[in-house]
């Protein structure tokens, strides 16, 4: 690819790792434009506020004039304003107790492997709980993707047919994104192919969690159904996100918001659970060391590496490890 200097956010290292989401042919930077250099595809992908919007528009929900018409503009850090203040002074029933420990044993894993790894982030649009010590991590170079304009977003793509070469990433983070994308085992398929051998993958995904992102909400998964959406994968750990407390914190909550659709009275209904559900996170401390957890958990996570084993059903129903 012909070197794109500052024009982007992300190095021309990085850079040199994209391909045409269509048909995975090389790009060229022309007139602000990435064009695809495979003369049997004529894709032409636009690059809006810094970043390029490779799109498959022909497998995708999204399409490319979306962007274009939004002009680069970017949604306002979660971190501003008076409902976002009122928000942070409030108790959390969305809490992630080992996030921050999984991104630690991600990132020396990561190491292991590589001195200056790249790594893939899908869904980039908040940090995620417990990225610090990914972050903090000068060697790494995170490639922040996102469907919208964030502060982060430095590439717009859809996880079903990601923009990189073949085996070009060392790691790939997806968290609280799989539920959100048509065909998860297409894109974990994707994540599969842009690793290297022995690329890692971290990802988290809820089980017991309401519809929170409306129309773009699909699917769902138990421990074993999440480990068989990465049976291309040698687990290296995995284990709940978020316990019963939490996914009972949920449930109330949207138990009263059931009862209305006006929007004063469901702010306070957010309210109204969060000062009197925030203490149910407290019991996760202790269940999620128990084996019933992996029956009630609100989410797991896993960490895996890149393998050519497949794992059979017959060996997946060997790992439940809860108590039915």
């Amino acid at each position: 690819m012909t070197s794109m200097g500052s024009q982007f956010r992300f190095s021309d290292v990085a850079l040199s790792l994209l391909c045409c989401p269509v048909c995975k042919g090389q790009l060229e930077l022309q007139d602000h434009h990435l064009s695809c250099q495979n003369s049997g595809c004529p894709s032409v992908f636009p690059v809006v506020n810094s970043a390029p919007i490779l799109l498959n528009e022909s497998a995708s929900i999204f399409s490319i004039a979306e962007f274009e018409e939004e002009e680069g503009t970017i949604a306002p850090p979660t971190g501003n304003g008076v409902k976002a203040r009122i928000s942070a002074a409030l108790p959390n029933i969305d809490v992630n107790p080992v996030a921050k420990q999984n991104y630690k044993q991600f990132t020396q894993q990561l190491l292991q492997y590589s001195d200056d790894p790249k790594v893939l982030v899908i869904g980039c649009g908040n940090l995620g709980q417990g990225m610090e010590a990914l972050v903090s991590q000068s060697n790494i170079e995170l490639i922040e993707s996102d469907i919208y304009f964030s502060e982060r977003t430095q590439l717009i793509c859809d996880a079903h047919d990601l923009p990189f070469a073949d085996q070009s990433i060392d790691g790939v983070i997806i968290q609280a994104v799989l539920e959100h994308v048509v065909d998860p085992y297409r894109c974990v398929a994707e994540m599969h192919r842009v690793l290297k051998p022995n690329g890692l993958v971290y990802a988290e995904t809820p089980f017991m969690q309401q519809v929170h992102m409306g129309r773009y909400d699909f699917t769902r998964f138990t421990h074993l159904g999440h480990r068989r959406l990465f049976r291309h994968f040698q687990e290296v750990e995995s284990g709940p996100v978020g316990g019963p407390g939490m996914a009972l914190a949920w449930s109330y909550q949207y138990f009263l918001l059931s009862f209305t659709k006006r929007k004063a009275l469901r702010k306070l209904i957010k309210i109204f659970t969060r000062l009197t559900s925030f203490y149910l996170q407290y019991f996760d401390r202790y269940l999620v060391q128990q084996s019933g957890v992996f029956d009630a958990a609100s989410g797991y996570y896993f960490i895996g590496k890149k393998d050519t084993v497949v794992l059979s059903d017959r060996e997946l129903i060997k790992l439940y490890k809860g108590n039915i």
